[in-house]
């Protein structure tokens, strides 16, 4: 089958604008309606025959499935790296010290990111390539309960002027 170029080019400018079930929804009933086979409107639209194929169905089924938006995108560094966070919290463990005036039970650690990153290089033989970034070691401990500040030590209160009978306002 012949389309007309005018006709090719709204129907594939259509189906970019859209997205999701809507998307192959507009897809299968194209196909649907003009006669066309999964590999004719692949070669005279460009379109993926799986992506039809999964609008067909819908189509037939009444049954929109669901896009895994969520499932996609980079992976965090513990999938990669299981023992990562065993072996972080082994080296920070015994330079982290709770707040000295027990107003919080954050615990702070002394050590900077870069620190930790590197005794991960020379103590759990990690590669250089293999361990994300130190951005990303900084929001792995944020996250984990670490919270890398230096330690405010316990300060005496500042001396404050209190007015005196002889004291000139």
């Amino acid at each position: 089958m012949e389309l007309p170029e005018a006709m090719r080019t709204l129907l594939i400018d259509t189906a970019t604008s859209l997205h999701g079930a809507s998307r192959r929804r507009f897809m299968a009933q194209t196909v649907d309606r003009l006669g066309l086979g999964q590999r004719e409107a692949r070669q005279l639209l460009g379109w993926t025959r799986d992506t039809i194929r999964k609008g067909l169905h819908e189509l037939r089924s009444g049954v929109t499935c669901l896009d895994a938006f969520s499932a996609r995108g980079r992976k965090p560094a513990e999938f990669h790296l299981p023992q990562l966070r065993a072996d972080v919290e082994a080296i920070v463990q015994e330079h982290c010290q709770t707040d000295p005036t027990f107003q919080t039970t954050r615990r702070f650690c002394r050590l900077s990111a870069a620190e930790v990153r590197r005794q991960l290089i020379a103590s759990k033989g990690y590669a250089d390539s293999q361990l994300p970034t130190i951005q990303t070691i900084t929001t792995k401990l944020n996250a984990w309960g670490f919270h890398l500040r230096k330690v405010a030590k316990c300060r005496p209160q500042k001396k404050s002027r209190k007015p005196t009978p002889f004291s000139i306002n």
